[in-house]
């Protein structure tokens, strides 16, 4: 290129020029004229875009981004050329990256509209810009097909365990990818969690999950409007699905239909849920047990999709096929934790998951396909090229004409999996094949536009908080390189969860809900007790009580952390008796005051309020008040009080909700010892110890053995129990009295055995 021809573009101003900082003065002329076609240079990387990326006609302007090669380059020359001819335009910066103006974007659009462009980015020195230090090029386009609808996507707060705290952080965005600003906000300041949202295939209705009135499985279903209001009449509660299995329901990962008339949904699910210490990567989630069932919401039924509802299987992740025919849904064989007091509970330690978090258990899901044929279901069928590969195939997207499936693929498990990829296949099945899209790390959470030909998903490859990226998708399954949507990603919060909805551009300008009561104060401290924020969900209880005063779930809860944690005697038996007053039938209000009067030495009130609170929960209610610790705690009460038959009926029903507590088997050996019961006392022992080392703290119970050893005439064992019993004792520092008279008994007790061998030794010398 001849510098002449350069003078002469500059002059009739077909040149363009950002101009930021210093860059005013550079000479852009002479480092272009010093450009030698097929000359040597420095290569430098641009990384973004990259190579052959094509653009939506619709997006807003976008940086342009590069890694310089060598030392010294302090400027830098944008050169852009057009397969369809015409003049090129040319820019200088600053620094490393440039972005065009909305006019200067536009004409760059039109100019490679269904052809390419290349972008050249000469590196030089202010002082000698005739030198050209480096260079890097890359290729893009401009596609013909437009995005042509509006996001509707999730910004949360990391690390994950920090939104599960305060969700109320947590905040929805809709807009356009032609936004040169980050998209409006139009839901935030939820106390509660909510989660996966769908919409129908017009953009008429939204589902999403919401922790409504402390149910977990609550799902709100409602009518897209500009200004819409999540109220409690939208809601249902997946848990009202086969009520009579006293099983819990959260409800995973719901989708409505096509025609906004049902929902399908994973129900008498249980997870892997549990939070781990990295900001990228900080929990760790997928279903291990589940069904799929689908609410009818004409006539306000649930109903099991045979085919997808075999307990010996966890079902996930349904999506509908675009004429509402059929179900793809993740599928693996179910599996129990072999932590078992982890069973009843949602957030899960690092102890509980172990096997998992600690020690790499491999755990991976296949696709199914299952026809819905009006609710009557049929045979699961396993999708070729998405099962049976050693991988782990979960979210799968079906694309709006009804010809693609892109799923994920990893290595193991479901959310959040670093290696996640994804892959396209034919609808009916058949070869998978990797996406060109893919990032170096974690791509899931996708969605299509409405026309088919755009694919959104979410990724980590530039930082640790998720990004949302677009990339096409031609007629023949084929994608270009992930674009970044940097206008609608925030620095402090991960996107995810984004989804194409078929309306007009402001279709959402503001979603209002109108159920935040009491209950759902009351939740949201239920979920920061369980997340061990004790504070926070006073906080939040006591919210709940401004609200309503005659919460009595909210008192109860308050109470309890009150007494047992914040340790106010007084305050906490206050908010458990205004508990009970306004719920008589509250039993974990009686387990709490049952408990409170143990601790004070009151056994026998004790008895009766724990008495009462398994009656009226045979069952438990949750891991707090699980069947096997309430008649413990009953059976320990009633020993109290040397009611010993009683305590260890109580204790033997105890031991068959939970066979592996240590605590009942224990006590249960001390009721035996107070019977006479040596031989059943021993065996209760035996199973106490080995099940957990440490539990041997009574030295009562020992003393107890002693004695019956000792009208047995079993003088030795007598000793030994005696000497155990006196061990604890100064363990346990118990007062001189109590350990006088222990020395005692092992005084006696060495009398009786020195006598027992002497005698045996005469006997045996006749």
């Amino acid at each position: 290129m001849n510098s002449r021809l350069i003078r002469r573009w500059v002059i009739a101003g077909t040149v363009g020029i950002l101009l930021t900082g210093c860059s005013r003065r550079f000479p852009v002329e002479k480092t272009l004229a010093a450009f030698r076609q097929g000359g040597h240079y420095p290569t430098l990387t641009v990384c973004r875009p990259l190579d052959h990326t094509l653009f939506p006609p619709d997006i807003a302007p976008c940086t342009f981004s590069w890694h310089p090669a060598g030392v010294g380059a302090d400027a830098w020359v944008i050169w852009l050329q057009f397969a369809n001819g015409g003049g090129e335009m040319h820019f200088a910066s600053d620094g490393t990256n440039w972005m065009p103006s909305v006019d200067e974007w536009r004409q760059i659009k039109r100019r490679s509209l269904g052809c390419a462009a290349t972008f050249t980015v000469l590196g030089a020195r202010r002082s000698a810009p005739g030198r050209i230090l480096s260079r890097g090029q890359i290729v893009f386009s401009t596609s013909k097909d437009e995005v042509g609808a509006p996001l509707f996507y999730r910004e949360v707060n990391l690390p994950f365990m920090e939104a599960v705290k305060d969700p109320s952080r947590i905040r929805w965005r809709f807009g356009t990818i032609g936004s040169t600003r980050p998209p409006p906000v139009v839901l935030q300041h939820l106390p509660v969690c909510g989660n996966c949202h769908s919409f129908s295939a017009d953009g008429r209705t939204l589902g999403m999950d919401v922790d409504y009135g402390n149910n977990k499985g609550s799902y709100v279903i409602t009518r897209v409007a500009r200004r819409m209001a999540l109220a409690t009449s939208d809601i249902i509660t997946w848990d009202d699905f086969r009520q009579q299995d006293h099983q819990h329901t959260y409800g995973l990962l719901s989708q409505v239909s096509p025609d906004g008339r049902l929902v399908v949904s994973t129900v008498k699910d249980k997870s892997v849920f549990a939070a781990k210490a990295n900001l990228a990567f900080s929990q760790l989630f997928f279903p291990i047990q589940g069904i799929l069932a689908v609410y009818h919401r004409n006539i306000r039924n649930f109903q099991a999709l045979p085919g997808a509802d075999i307990p010996d299987y966890v079902q996930s992740n349904p999506v509908w096929s675009p004429d509402g025919k059929y179900i793809v849904f993740a599928r693996a064989k179910a599996y129990k934790l072999q932590n078992k007091n982890a069973q009843d509970k949602l957030l899960l330690t690092q102890e509980d998951c172990a096997e998992f978090l600690k020690h790499g258990k491999p755990f991976k899901f296949d696709l199914y396909r299952v026809p819905y044929n009006d609710g009557r279901g049929g045979k699961a069928e396993p999708v070729l090229g998405a099962s049976k590969n050693g991988k782990s195939n979960y979210f799968p997207k079906s694309s709006p004409d009804g010809k693609w499936i892109v799923f994920c693929q990893a290595s193991n498990y479901m959310l959040l999996q670093p290696d996640s990829e994804l892959y396209v296949i034919p609808a009916q099945g058949g070869k998978a094949r990797w996406l060109r899209c893919n990032t170096r790390r974690m791509n899931s959470w996708h969605s299509w536009s409405p026309n088919a030909h755009w694919l959104v998903f979410s990724s980590k490859a530039d930082s640790p908080y998720t990004q949302l990226f677009l990339t096409h998708i031609d007629t023949q399954g084929r994608s270009t390189p992930a674009v970044l949507l940097e206008h609608l990603t925030a620095r402090d919060r991960a996107a995810n969860i984004p989804e194409f909805v078929n309306c007009k551009p402001g279709a959402i300008a503001h979603i209002q809900e109108r159920f935040l009561d009491d209950y759902s104060f009351a939740r949201a401290g239920y979920v920061m007790e369980g997340a061990g924020d004790f504070d926070e969900a006073i906080a939040k209880y006591r919210k709940a009580i401004e609200m309503n005063p005659r919460n009595a779930h909210a008192h109860q809860r308050l109470g309890f952390l009150l007494y047992h944690v914040k340790h106010d005697t007084r305050a906490g038996l206050a908010e458990t008796a205004e508990a009970l007053k306004l719920d008589p039938d509250d039993g974990c209000a009686h387990c709490d005051l049952g408990l409170a009067l143990s601790e004070q030495g009151q056994y026998a009130a004790a008895a009766r309020e724990l008495s009462l609170a398994v009656r009226l929960l045979p069952e438990g209610f949750d891991r707090r008040y699980n069947p096997a610790d309430m008649r413990c705690w009953l059976g320990e009460a009633l020993l109290a009080q040397q009611q010993t038959k009683e305590a260890a009926k109580v204790l033997r029903q105890a031991i068959s909700f939970n066979p592996e507590s240590a605590q009942s088997h224990y006590l249960l050996a001390f009721a035996f010892a107070a019977q006479g019961m040596t031989a059943e006392a021993a065996a209760e022992y035996s199973k106490a110890i080995a099940l957990k080392a440490g539990v041997d703290t009574m030295p009562e119970l020992h003393f107890l053995m002693s004695v019956n050893y000792e009208k047995a005439g079993e003088f030795r064992q007598a000793l030994s129990s005696a000497r155990k019993a006196l061990e604890l004792a100064h363990h346990t520092k118990r007062d001189a009295a109590l350990i006088q008279g222990f020395e005692a008994r092992v005084e006696e007790c060495e009398t009786q055995a020195a006598r027992g061998s002497a005698t045996s030794d005469t006997m045996s010398n006749r």
